[in-house]
């Protein structure tokens, strides 16, 4: 549903109460002038990603990105300040089955704009673990520092250090090797 069709919903409920109320049912018409604030609060905070979040505290991913499938065209149903928390639920919920594919996610979850501070720890983190599986370890090591700056509370404080440890570990290379071992056979 278009996010302006709230508006006129909104509408038709507060003239639906200023109609009420002039027919002496003062009562009702208070009642639905109250319940007319709905859906201008839903204008702002999209029904599909309110229960997108309750089903990712839940743990339901399957349920959490059915309800982001309803979602079909971003820029229409959802308020600007939403399509950064749009691009970061869908990364959330790709993050178990699929770890690949949620760089870009997050990308663009920083990129429109996320509020709360540990929400852009949260996506910084899932970047630099992206850089980190592509071998990027200098980025990685930048995104690490910007994600404990910003996790000012202190919850990915362990996922950070276990991370920055791996980060220290030696990777071998395929195209590395001993070149001492290159003559090697058998029996030598």
């Amino acid at each position: 549903m278009n996010k302006y069709i709230k508006f006129v919903i909104a509408a038709l409920i507060i003239a639906a109460g200023g109609y009420l109320m002039m027919n002496r049912n003062i009562g009702w018409g208070i009642v639905l002038v109250i319940l007319s604030a709905i859906p201008i609060l839903l204008f702002f905070k999209n029904e599909f990603i309110l229960a997108a979040f309750w089903y990712l505290r839940k743990q339901n991913m399957v349920k959490a990105s059915h309800w982001l499938s309803k979602i079909t065209s971003f820029e229409s149903q959802l308020h600007k300040s939403q399509y950064g928390y749009f691009h970061y639920l869908q990364g959330l919920t790709l993050a178990q089955e699929n770890p690949g594919k949620v760089e870009p996610y997050m990308r663009k979850a920083l990129e429109y704009g996320l509020n709360m501070k540990h929400d852009r720890a949260m996506a910084t983190l899932n970047i630099a673990a992206g850089a980190m599986q592509k071998g990027r370890k200098q980025e990685a090591q930048k995104l690490l520092e910007e994600a404990k700056r910003l996790d000012t509370a202190g919850m990915m404080t362990d996922q950070i250090k276990m991370m920055k440890d791996q980060l220290k570990m030696p990777t071998m290379q395929k195209h590395m090797h001993n070149p001492n071992m290159r003559n090697r056979g058998k029996f030598s």
